[in-house]
């Protein structure tokens, strides 16, 4: 797959955006594991707004591999324009617009999803980014915003029209939320749409899950989301079984404690100590569900400093301890 510069080697596998889960550390912790890309948080397209801890955390790209990908939420084609501009200025590799997210208090902005119900709005902002920027813009999103409105093959038409590069197709709808089983079928319609590449998406947690939605779709690539919290070492694997290769195993024992140790300093760094330490517990309970699920996390959650998470976590797994300001070679 070619994404303006960036050459992507097949198979491809990106990161899904997820709020308050695709930070940058998290991000360079995919990429590392074998990851084809990962796509940031949505960031909000009203630049007004971007002075805050929570903007600026979404717009840090530091260290982090290309292509770097930008998420934009918004509906108002001037703001879209210039915050995609300023973000390729600080160095964003693709534009992506937020056509997916099922969220209310997106969609009641009538964002995210909610777009899906305008497609001439959706097809001026396309315009206006692929006019506005040099780099590919992308988009992610749904089906439509119900089952009796599915509209994904018009979007998708329509966008490849307006310049898109590559389109990320969640198979469920705005009002299916994370509920009911992903259309893959849907996703394989838009596939034979349009010529550009499309990425399948959607509960796709398991090698043979990714093979299968391969075949079925004849898309592309896959998109994980849900599937790498607490296995960030799956786009990795999902990439070596949809080539042939072995596929590696799941990191345990001193691996599975040193990644969790530097994922959560990273998060230190990052936020700092306190806010570190509340966005860490969300990863921590996630690779204990998935790793170590007879472990009690309640124990976890009452922590309440970033020096006592580490120690909590170094005992549990039986390495020596660490402290937050230890370097990290890993997730810089």
């Amino acid at each position: 797959m070619i994404l303006g510069d960036h050459h992507l080697a097949d198979p491809i596998v990106f990161l899904a955006p997820m709020a308050g889960v695709s930070d940058r550390p998290f991000r360079v912790l995919c990429r590392s594991l074998g990851a084809s890309a990962a796509v940031s948080e949505m960031v909000t397209s009203d630049t007004r707004l971007w002075h805050t801890a929570k903007s600026r955390n979404r717009l840090d790209h530091r260290g982090e591999p290309g292509p770097r990908i930008v998420q934009l939420l918004g509906n108002e084609p001037g703001m879209l324009a210039l915050a995609a501009q300023e973000n390729v200025a600080s160095g964003a590799d693709i534009i992506d617009l937020n056509l997916g997210c099922p969220a209310k208090k997106v969609c009641n902005k009538a964002a995210g999803s909610a777009l899906l119900a305008d497609e001439p709005l959706v097809e001026r902002l396309l315009r206006t980014l692929t006019a506005a920027v040099s780099v590919p813009v992308t988009l992610k999103m749904r089906l439509g915003i119900d089952r009796d409105h599915l509209n994904a093959v018009r979007v998708a038409t329509l966008a490849e029209a307006a310049g898109v590069a590559m389109i990320s197709v969640h198979g469920r709808t705005r009002s299916c939320g994370y509920r009911g089983e992903v259309d893959y079928d849907a996703i394989a319609r838009v596939v034979d749409a349009v010529g550009i590449p499309v990425l399948a998406n959607g509960d796709i947690t398991t090698p043979e899950q990714a093979r299968a939605v391969i075949q079925r779709t004849g898309a592309a690539g896959v998109m994980v989301g849900r599937g790498a919290q607490g296995r960030p070492w799956l786009p990795g694997q999902l990439r070596a079984a949809l080539s042939g290769r072995p596929i590696p195993p799941a990191p345990v024992g001193p691996a599975l404690a040193w990644l969790v140790l530097e994922h959560v300093m990273a998060l230190h760094r990052q936020y700092g100590p306190e806010q570190g330490l509340r966005i860490a517990r969300k990863h921590i309970g996630w690779y204990l569900a998935q790793n170590r699920p007879e472990v009690d996390r309640r124990r976890f959650l009452a922590i309440a400093d970033a020096h006592g998470q580490l120690a909590a976590l170094a005992q549990l797994f039986g390495v020596s301890a660490v402290t937050a300001s230890q370097p990290d070679t890993s997730l810089q």
